[in-house]
């Protein structure tokens, strides 16, 4: 499929004007990166699609029951041609809700459930464990990982864009997987995450506020940032709840912890953090969870600021009201990255979230789309490469826009009626 990009209802001719709006974008006050499941596929990640396939293929029973129980619609076990598959942590959150209550009354499917919950647990911790040999190496993944080459780009590509006194870029994940910490931490870039502490890493939001710079730098200099903001909006593999706080455990010790529920079919508790828990919500992991999606909410409503979207499906409903509402800041510029858009706004195979953006029209949303050009290494060979003067930039936004002013009157097909 080839390229497509629509900005509001104008076409993108190619590429090429689709590098200058990101060249744009850049230089703004606030930067920030949403990333989903699809993001992670290049890292040996699964998209929800693929775990569930997993999931279904590996736990035939387990899924059948979920089916007889009323856990979830019999076209998510049908044929795959015809499957519709659920929202995985909505089913997980289901399924910790009635194994309390079964376990007040004292019901005798009570093993069956939490049987079938730890197979859904075990596909979706396979999704998230990316490369295990990551997990046993002190050193995470190395800087020379073909896996995560486009995740460290990005990573370079965002912090060296900053200019003296901007804010380090924001990174937002709902992922479980630690691909952006590996990759980060690989050419040697902070992570802010929100967890403080070196032995015993607690969530202290605090950190947040908290940043990086070098402090004999002067003018120019000071170009670039050293640090990224990582909030991970659905939990990590590498957390712990304990004693009503949230702990950050250290990957080979995470490791050998995934590893052992993997292998062991009849253990039905990780003692991960995997997916939102009904017990104790509201006392720990809501708490902590709340506090990032408060974060999020924050950056959407920043001055000048720019989200660049990769990977998500358009599956949570609470980030895709967030990204809605969002848009009533004047000054937010989003831009999607969606395999699956073709370039017919209203096409009824998109996610109604996604439709429901590009029928506002709105000159500060674009959308990218056409298969494989809309892939995570399509965003980090179109970020431009960071320039240390204004004058360069202002030339390069030159000659990319020159050859493309006969193009900027094109309208999409289906919104030519209302340009």
């Amino acid at each position: 499929m080839a390229f497509v990009g629509i900005r509001g209802a104008t076409l993108l001719k190619d590429a090429v004007e689709l590098q200058a709006h990101l060249a744009t974008l850049l230089r703004l006050e606030n930067v920030g990166l949403l990333l989903g499941a699809g993001a992670s596929v290049a890292a040996g990640g699964k998209t929800m699609w693929s775990l569930w396939t997993d999931f279904v293929d590996t736990a035939p029973d387990e899924a059948q029951w979920m089916v007889d129980r009323g856990f979830v619609e019999p076209v998510a076990v049908a044929e795959p041609a015809e499957r519709i598959v659920p929202n995985v942590e909505r089913l997980g959150d289901a399924l910790e809700i009635a194994r309390v209550e079964w376990r007040r009354q004292n019901s005798v499917d009570l093993p069956a459930l939490e049987h079938a919950r730890a197979q859904l647990a075990r596909a979706v911790v396979r999704a998230a464990q990316l490369q295990p040999a990551w997990w046993t190496s002190p050193g995470g993944a190395e800087a020379d990982a073909e896996q995560l080459r486009h995740h460290r780009t990005i990573l370079q590509k965002l912090v060296a864009a900053r200019q003296p006194g901007q804010a380090a870029p924001w990174v937002f994940t709902t992922n479980y997987d630690l691909a952006i910490e590996w990759a980060a931490e690989s050419i040697d870039l902070q992570v802010v995450n929100g967890f403080l502490g070196v032995h015993g890493r607690r969530f202290s939001p605090q950190s947040f506020d908290l940043g990086f710079r070098n402090t004999q730098a002067r003018g120019e200099a000071r170009f670039g940032v050293y640090n990224i903001y990582l909030a991970k909006l659905h939990g990590s593999l590498s957390w712990r709840e304990d004693a009503d706080q949230v702990y950050e455990v250290q990957a080979p010790l995470a490791g050998l912890q995934i590893q052992e529920f993997l292998d062991e079919v009849g253990k039905t508790e990780l003692g991960l953090m995997v997916m939102p828990r009904a017990a104790k919500y509201m006392q720990t992991i809501g708490y902590v969870l709340g506090e990032l999606f408060r974060r999020f909410s924050e950056f959407l409503s920043r001055p000048q600021a720019s989200l660049l979207v990769c990977g998500y499906g358009f599956g949570d409903e609470h980030i895709n009201r967030l990204l809605r509402s969002a848009l009533l800041n004047p000054t937010l510029q989003l831009v999607v990255y969606f395999p699956g858009f073709s370039g017919d706004a209203l096409d009824p195979a998109l996610p109604p979230a996604l439709r429901k953006l590009l029928s506002l029209r709105n000159p500060r949303v674009t959308v990218v789309g056409g298969g494989a050009e809309a892939h995570l290494d399509k965003l980090a060979a179109q970020l431009p490469d960071p320039l240390l003067y204004d004058d360069d930039m202002r030339k390069l936004e030159k000659a990319l826009r020159e050859p493309l002013a006969t193009a900027a009157g094109a309208v999409a097909p289906e919104f030519e009626d209302l340009a």
